[in-house]
């Protein structure tokens, strides 16, 4: 099943189902108003919207309309909880090796995570604000899944049977404030501005066969400037999977419906697929030459971020985005 939420009048938008070749869509009021009314009592909802996602693809759906990606917001505007990992220990260690550190053993074993501001999130074709250059803006594609309740200390198992949806992420990310966050010793704040996720989040089983063992076998597709970028699999190299890294969060806490777990940046040891994020690119060129040559965004630049099942179809839609002028 996929579903959306356009932007209207309300905090929380309204829900759409999609159907599975995002060319159609129809509310569902009378089901349930947003996501997040959809996810608070999933077991006796999903059924129903089901029946409506059925309907939708054999071209029977009442009120049905043409999909338009540029009405939606994220598929929740805003969340209980937005928990960041970072499973791809290859973007790890290109950072570390970087500034001539080494990778703790631990972090083999236990997974990086930070709580990211879960109020406000982007839409997928919103403009990036932009207050100061100097920060460093960076973009990160990532993966994420949405869960249901959570509760404290469950087991990988319940994890990933609490997993209703999953998203792709931009992670907007200002690098030149990270140094002096984290010497602090407190973590990731001001570096995290608002987050961006892809127009549709959809049910596991969408993916077919790419997913499986908790983590998504396809490529996810990075375009910068309306050029290539990264097509990194996110399925491979993948230290932790999603029913860990829930299971990561839910260790010392419950997590509420409606939470959403991130991969982190996707990234393979293969340079050739590219990278999705541009800091990957400068720490690969301090490696090789001493010095990053790769400058971070500027107003004006852009970025798509995407994955396509194996037939080539697109499963999210695109986030589209552009960095402005924040005055």
């Amino acid at each position: 099943m996929k579903l959306a939420t356009y932007q209207n009048s309300t905090r929380d938008g309204q829900l759409m189902v999609v159907s599975r070749d995002l060319t159609r869509a129809v509310a569902v009021p009378h089901i349930a108003a947003s996501l997040q009314a959809a996810l608070d009592d999933w077991d006796k909802i999903e059924p129903q919207l089901q029946q409506v996602y059925q309907a939708l693809n054999r071209g029977e759906a009442a009120g049905a309309e043409a999909f338009d990606q540029a009405r939606c917001h994220s598929p929740l505007p805003r969340a209980y909880q937005w928990a960041d990992g970072s499973a791809y220990l290859n973007h790890v260690e290109l950072v570390r090796k970087a500034r001539g550190a080494t990778v703790p053993e631990s972090f083999y074993s236990d997974p990086l995570m930070y709580q990211g501001g879960s109020d406000n999130f982007l839409p997928p074709r919103a403009a990036i604000p932009l207050r100061d250059p100097a920060w460093g803006l960076d973009f990160e594609g990532e993966v994420a899944v949405i869960t249901g309740d959570v509760t404290l200390g469950a087991g990988v198992e319940a994890c990933g049977r609490a997993i209703r949806l999953l998203m792709l992420v931009n992670d907007v990310t200002l690098r030149n404030l990270i140094p002096n966050e984290l010497a602090k010793g407190f973590g990731f704040f001001q570096s995290k501005p608002a987050t961006a996720f892809s127009p549709v989040a959809v049910t596991p089983d969408e993916l077919g066969e790419a997913w499986e063992g908790g983590k998504v076998h396809l490529p996810l597709l990075v375009d910068y400037n309306d050029a290539f970028y990264g097509r990194p699999n996110a399925g491979v190299e993948m230290q932790f999977s999603f029913p860990e890294l829930v299971a990561h969060v839910a260790k010392t806490r419950a997590l509420a419906a409606g939470s959403i777990v991130g991969s982190g940046t996707v990234s393979n040891h293969d340079r050739s697929v590219g990278s999705c994020c541009l800091a990957e690119q400068r720490m690969i060129e301090i490696i090789d030459s001493g010095e990053a040559r790769t400058p971070f965004m500027k107003v004006g630049d852009k970025v798509r971020i995407e994955m396509k099942n194996a037939a080539g179809e697109s499963l999210f839609g695109a986030i589209e985005q552009t960095v402005v002028a924040h005055d």
